[in-house]
């Protein structure tokens, strides 16, 4: 089974600019959270290729203390139901919850599976029967480049070429495959690439059957 793993904010959702903070983030009330036009057709769109579509992100709000437990299960509720009403859904969501300045003892530590770590695509596949290396990492971040190679799956960034981001992707090997403007655009190029995939799989099996006549 193959899999097309999301970061949630920036991916799915759009991000939130905090003004007493003074930082861009995920959102931290229910009423903040709304999807990014296009991504449920694009999710729908991936699941009807047979890829599972799998959330796989770090949220540290509740280590840091911006939002409780509760309201990040909310959240989570208000991402499902809009994803329903878009008719789709998620096909697995994985967590990181850790920092490790977290003013929360209980989640104040350095671990394996906050991203760029691969912690979160290795317990999924794990858990779900994925095969890595024809599945996709698709994040906003370098840390979601560096997590999606490091556990052997090709990689979509969202957002745009800048000389500076071109800098950080050569010093922390975090080149994607691939750079699109959105979640839509990625699922095109995903599919796009899918389908010569199994084109070429088709032509040698076919040509082998013919040399063994």
């Amino acid at each position: 089974m193959k899999a097309v793993f999301l970061d949630r904010d920036g991916v799915i959702n759009k991000l939130i600019y905090h003004h007493d903070h003074g930082i861009i983030d995920s959102p931290f009330t229910v009423e903040q959270f709304s999807l990014i036009n296009g991504v449920g057709q694009a999710i729908k769109r991936l699941r009807g290729h047979h890829y599972r579509v799998i959330l796989v992100s770090n949220q540290p709000g509740i280590a840091k203390g911006f939002f409780s437990r509760n309201i990040f299960q909310s959240i989570r509720k208000r991402m499902n139901d809009l994803l329903t009403i878009s008719g789709t859904k998620l096909d697995g969501e994985y967590y990181c919850l850790h920092h490790p300045e977290a003013e929360i003892s209980e989640l104040r530590t350095i671990c394996a599976c906050r991203k760029p770590e691969p912690g979160l695509l290795l317990r999924a596949a794990r858990e779900m029967n994925i095969d890595l290396s024809p599945s996709w990492m698709v994040g906003d971040g370098i840390t979601d480049i560096q997590a999606g190679k490091r556990a052997g799956c090709r990689t979509v960034l969202i957002g745009r070429m800048k000389c500076e981001l071109c800098e950080l992707m050569n010093k922390y090997d975090a080149v994607p495959d691939f750079i699109a403007p959105s979640l839509t655009e990625a699922a095109e190029y995903i599919l796009a690439k899918g389908d010569q995939q199994w084109k070429s799989s088709l032509t040698q099996r076919v040509s082998t059957i013919s040399k063994n006549g």
